[in-house]
């Protein structure tokens, strides 16, 4: 079973920063790419960055600049630096990994996290 566990989310005034993490733990044999996703209120789940276990990090266009996003494969763990936060950025942020497990199925599977809540508000 693998399970990934956001934390990382609150209360930040405009302008403000936080930093999420995401831990996948579990029957692990190798992650492929990981990212995060946001769902604003109203609004479809929608991506805002993702990165391959090698090779060229993507942002969403309303994020670059702001947004870092970095993992540390040792750790299973992918974070997500947003700066200069604005109210619009207000939403619940999911982690999304593409998984290998070290047991059956023994192929690669999208897990995803249950979100962490970013509310942007002064």
């Amino acid at each position: 079973q693998v399970q990934l566990v956001e934390s990382g989310g609150g209360l930040v005034q405009p302008g403000g920063s936080l930093r999420l993490s995401c831990v996948a733990s579990g029957s692990i044999s190798s992650i492929n790419a990981m990212g995060w996703y946001r769902q604003a209120p109203g609004k479809e789940r929608e991506l805002v960055a993702t990165i391959p276990r090698g090779g060229r990090i993507n942002y969403a266009d309303f994020v670059k600049g702001r947004f870092t996003i970095a993992r540390d494969n040792a750790k299973n763990t992918v974070y997500l630096r947003m700066n200069s936060l604005k109210p619009e950025d207000t939403a619940v942020y999911y982690c999304n990994a593409n998984i290998v497990p070290s047991g059956w199925p023994y192929y690669a599977m999208d897990h995803w996290g249950n979100g962490t809540l970013v509310t942007v508000s002064s």
